[in-house]
């Protein structure tokens, strides 16, 4: 289902994923979340060569209670993402993510030590040269 703002949400932009519906959180979790800064094409999935193009712009942070946030990239991986600490060592990864469409509202799945749902509870258009900004 293509969703309307994906005209105006081409290039780079940040998404909010919260933690969706788990047996441990049926009313899903706000504060276990990620911060994205990544390049999307029209259909709302990373746009790999826009990425290629400026890899330090492609950014997470990771926010869960009881825990450091943890910071990094998001690198290419077997035919989907990871978030990694160091740019050019994938080995250094701390979540990964199947190659996936972005949209609000929708969910989207990030695996860890599990597979969690996550659900797109924001999704922002920005500049480019702010999106190479870490």
């Amino acid at each position: 289902m293509r969703n309307k703002e994906w005209d105006l949400l081409a290039e780079w932009c940040i998404i909010r994923l919260e933690l969706g519906r788990t047996p441990q959180f049926p009313n899903g979790s706000p504060s276990r979340s990620f911060l994205l800064r990544l390049p999307l094409d029209s259909g709302g999935r990373i746009d790999a060569s826009v990425r290629a193009a400026d890899p330090r712009g492609a950014t997470v942070r990771r926010y869960w209670p009881q825990q450091p946030d943890r910071s990094g990239w998001v690198v290419p991986l077997d035919g989907g993402w990871a978030f990694s600490q160091a740019l050019s060592d994938w080995c250094e990864c701390f979540s990964r993510l199947p190659d996936q469409s972005f949209c609000l509202g929708e969910s989207v799945t990030v695996a860890e030590e599990e597979i969690l749902p996550f659900t797109v509870v924001h999704l922002k258009r920005v500049e480019p040269a702010a999106a190479s900004r870490a």
